[in-house]
């Protein structure tokens, strides 16, 4: 019973009215061919009947007799009628018994039911004849059989069954095929599909790698996949990451304020007590502020604010505003540029994109080090490119600092939350752009972004 279910489905029920149209017009193609023949063949008889009755009707009575009668003698098909009667309607010559019943002697060409000669019980056959009364009251009647016409008819019905038969047989078959085929990938589908919900997101959907529409779907949905994978993968530990990151300030506020009940006998304990508690509330205000502004950037709120953005001013502004922070850590902080680059976006959200960066630079460079930013012009692209001279990032942690609270080891003691570079990459991410961890000593951000216009 499954295997008939291609006859329900859409494909095959198109190429079947695709089919039974093709059928019609071909049926009606033949039809409109037969008539046309028909037509021709019945008005080239129609021509030489009425040639043959002006030739004979101007012979002389003697000549026109033998001339009727050489005229049936070649006759091999046996399809010339003619006959020659008197004005009492005596057959003189001729093939034919008599003149039929209410035929018009006016010489136009008519259909008519005749009797050959010899073959009285034969009703006789439908011709195209023509009738004149000559000068002398005699009668000429001149006609010739057209049933060819049923001999092309044939012809053209076997033409018809052979052609048509087999065509509409391979239409169906090749319909029956394509639901079948489109049957069995959308039941692949439906399984994967099955497995994906059941918790296998290393699930993806099958395609032939061709430049078809299902493939081109299933290559989509797979990159949606791959997306879904990475979220769900990510957002598995970012709870525990939470509650890791808030536990500790507020059990640092929890200590110091039950401390602080304890054993502080004076206004300054109690303050200091104050002021640590304020702290670690701070701290955990700052995390979950953070979180909301990832969020709201992730959820594309701000697209709506997009307009042109000089990369340039944007650059020069952070180095202002993170040149006297470099001093204090005695880090050398420059900026290289060279023209004017433009970008379609938002200019609060770049502007923290590059802080960011910059403020992770200074933070990771040792004293005495640098940190440069450089506008550069790329391949149909510009690159804001953030270096410095501290510790770096690993190969092997080029995709985990852009995860939300990741901290490398070697940094777990420097203050902060592990949301700056995740907040970088949602907001790069929200513009079109590309985000490049460069690994290695040293370290190397560059943010890749379409270009609006240059000078």
């Amino acid at each position: 019973m499954r295997q008939l279910q291609f006859m329900r489905s859409n494909t095959f029920r198109w190429t079947a009215a695709v089919s039974a149209l093709f059928a019609l017009f071909v049926i009606v193609l033949f039809g409109f061919i037969y008539w046309k023949i028909d037509t021709y063949l019945i008005a080239r008889s129609d021509r030489m009947i009425s040639v043959q009755m002006n030739y004979m009707a101007e012979l002389p009575h003697d000549r026109r007799i033998h001339a009727i009668e050489s005229h049936l003698a070649q006759d091999s098909r046996r399809v010339q009628f003619a006959g020659l009667f008197d004005p009492s309607g005596g057959r003189l010559a001729g093939n034919v018994e008599s003149v039929p019943a209410g035929f018009a002697l006016d010489g136009s060409v008519q259909a008519a039911k005749v009797a050959r000669v010899g073959a009285a019980n034969d009703s006789g056959p439908t011709i195209r004849a023509v009738g004149r009364r000559l000068d002398h009251g005699d009668v000429l009647f001149i006609g010739r059989n057209v049933d060819e016409t049923r001999e092309i008819s044939s012809v053209v019905g076997e033409a018809l069954a052979l052609g048509l038969v087999p065509a509409l047989c391979l239409c169906l078959v090749a319909g029956a095929w394509l639901s079948l085929r489109a049957q069995r990938r959308v039941e692949n589908v439906n399984q994967r599909v099955q497995r994906i919900v059941a918790g296998d997101l290393q699930e993806r959907l099958p395609h032939d790698g061709v430049d078809d529409p299902f493939s081109r779907l299933a290559v989509i949905v797979n990159g949606m996949l791959d997306e879904m994978e990475s979220m769900i993968t990510a957002l598995a530990g970012v709870g525990n990451d939470i509650a890791h990151d808030l536990r500790t300030p507020l059990t640092r506020a929890r200590l110091a304020l039950e401390r602080g009940r304890t054993h502080a006998t004076t206004l300054e304990q109690l303050q200091e007590v104050a002021d640590k508690a304020v702290a670690g509330i701070d701290q955990s205000l700052a995390i979950v502020t953070a979180l909301l502004r990832l969020t709201e950037i992730e959820n594309s709120r701000r697209s709506a604010g997009f307009g042109n953005v000089a990369l340039h001013e944007i650059l020069r502004e952070i180095c202002d505003v993170y040149e006297p922070i470099a001093e204090d850590k005695q880090i050398a902080l420059g900026v290289d540029i060279d023209r004017k680059l433009h970008v379609w976006g938002d200019r609060d959200l770049l502007f923290e994109a590059v802080a960011n960066l910059v403020d992770n630079a200074i933070k990771f460079t040792p004293p005495g080090g640098k940190v440069n930013l450089a506008l550069l012009r790329g391949e149909n692209a510009s690159i804001v490119q953030v270096t410095d001279t501290g510790p770096g990032i690993g190969e092997q942690e080029r995709e985990a600092v852009l995860r939300r609270f990741y901290r490398s080891d070697k940094m777990r003691h420097t203050p902060g939350v592990g949301l700056g570079l995740s907040l970088v990459a949602a907001i790069v991410k929200l513009h079109g752009f590309r985000l490049v961890v460069q690994p290695g000593p040293g370290g190397r951000f560059d943010i890749v972004c379409a270009d609006r216009q240059s000078s």
